[in-house]
């Protein structure tokens, strides 16, 4: 068998053929690897008082999604199909409650030593945290919208460190 390479459009994820596969990390070198990635979900005033009053019919909102969100970047590789597995040395996910836009921002940093980088793993554990603040609330407000769900540092690796633009 021939050793897949990176096909023409450039996306490592195809083979010379425009196939899928999974990337061959094996010559990589481990280093240490961390992203940030940060989303948010905007919600009625009324529906945002009852997770900041923790009276929520399905209880302590924020902590509910902290839980959910640390448990999807350790899941990643389950939900997108040609993400390595991979062992996660760290999970911070921190919320913060935006009155003025009636909105909750998350933000998770995810961390490992190895030998590719935990975007995927920060960017699942954002969409799950507001998932989970959906769920909860649903009944009370459906037309919930979450935005804004991007990557915004990630650092180690061959590619160095990135940072996205503040307007982007």
């Amino acid at each position: 068998m021939s050793k897949a390479t990176t096909h023409d459009s450039g996306l490592t994820h195809f083979d010379s053929t425009g196939q899928a596969h999974m990337v061959d990390v094996g010559a990589k070198a481990d280093t240490q690897r961390v992203a940030v990635a940060a989303g948010t979900i905007r919600m009625k005033p009324e529906t945002l008082a009852l997770i900041v009053s923790g009276t929520a019919k399905k209880g302590d909102v924020l902590g509910i999604a902290r839980i959910a969100a640390i448990m999807a970047a350790k899941r990643t590789s389950d939900l997108v199909p040609l993400c390595h597995p991979l062992a996660l040395t760290r999970v911070t996910v921190d919320f913060e409650v935006d009155q003025g836009a009636s909105s909750v921002h998350c933000r998770a940093q995810v961390e490992t030593f190895g030998k590719t980088g935990v975007e995927m793993e920060a960017l699942t554990s954002v969409q799950v945290g507001l998932l989970t603040i959906y769920d909860m609330c649903k009944a009370v407000d459906r037309g919930m919208v979450m935005t804004n769900v991007r990557v915004l540092e990630k650092h180690g690796g061959k590619s160095g460190d990135w940072t996205a633009h503040l307007d982007s």
